[in-house]
């Protein structure tokens, strides 16, 4: 990850996550319905509603909300349909963005995600353009402040669950899966004990490219405009900002 956190990127965006909630389930709830809607309503049957069911609690998003995104999902009638799209570009200094979205209207989604990413001085990319830098990897964060575990006993834990790789930092152990291992290393560690404070599916920058100042700024901007569009799901990139500032 050649010094790239993804646990500094999630402290990051957690004050602003907290004060967009009810755009976040919104999120959550069109991931769901659109999971339950191709899969089946039952969890255990179905990985990706699982996942997203996940994601969801750890907004805390309240029970009722995602009951209701479930039925919706799995009720007669065709409802609504979304389509996966994902976006390419470039931020200041060359720095790769990678945007996924859920959407019924692929013109809307396409001109708001290219402001979102231009309007501040970004680019957009052809498809392919960027994604080769990001690996898809499960990503599992356990906060050093909820266990007692040494680096040692973590990284013992870690890979007898099957992890990939172990990153120790001063606040937070880093475990990275193959893909088709991370709901395996997730619960395995779950049934050890451990409180995780961030499990999920996620791409995963190969290098990072640091910025600052001016630049982050600029970069900001544009994470902030993307993340505030109702179409967008997740929004990946290989910066590493620096919070020195």
């Amino acid at each position: 990850m050649a010094g790239h956190s993804k646990w500094e990127n999630i402290k990051r965006h957690k004050a602003v996550v907290d004060a967009k909630k009810g755009k976040i389930f919104q999120k959550h709830s069109r991931e769901i319905y659109v999971a339950t809607k191709a899969g089946g309503p039952d969890p255990d049957t179905n990985a990706a509603l699982r996942l997203a069911i996940d994601r969801a609690r750890a907004q805390n998003m309240p029970k009722d909300n995602i009951q209701r995104a479930i039925d919706k999902g799995s009720s007669s009638g065709d409802g609504d349909n979304f389509d996966e799209v994902t976006y390419e570009g470039y931020g200041p200094e060359g720095v790769a963005i990678l945007v996924h979205a859920l959407t019924d209207n692929r013109n809307r989604t396409a001109t708001n995600v290219r402001t979102a990413i231009t309007k501040p001085g970004g680019t957009m990319g052809s498809a392919g353009s960027v994604s080769y830098l990001f690996d898809r990897q499960g990503y599992i964060a356990i906060d050093r402040t909820k266990t007692d575990a040494d680096e040692d006993t973590m990284l013992m834990a870690a890979l007898e669950a099957g992890a990939d790789s172990f990153e120790p930092s001063e606040d937070v152990y880093e475990i990275y899966t193959e893909p088709t291992e991370f709901t395996h290393v997730r619960d395995a560690l779950k049934e050890e004990g451990f409180e995780l404070a961030v499990a999920e599916l996620t791409m995963v920058p190969q290098t990072s490219v640091p910025v600052a100042g001016e630049v982050k700024e600029i970069l900001e901007k544009i994470i902030d405009n993307l993340e505030d569009d109702d179409d967008v799901q997740d929004v990946y990139h290989n910066a590493e900002m620096d919070d020195a500032e």
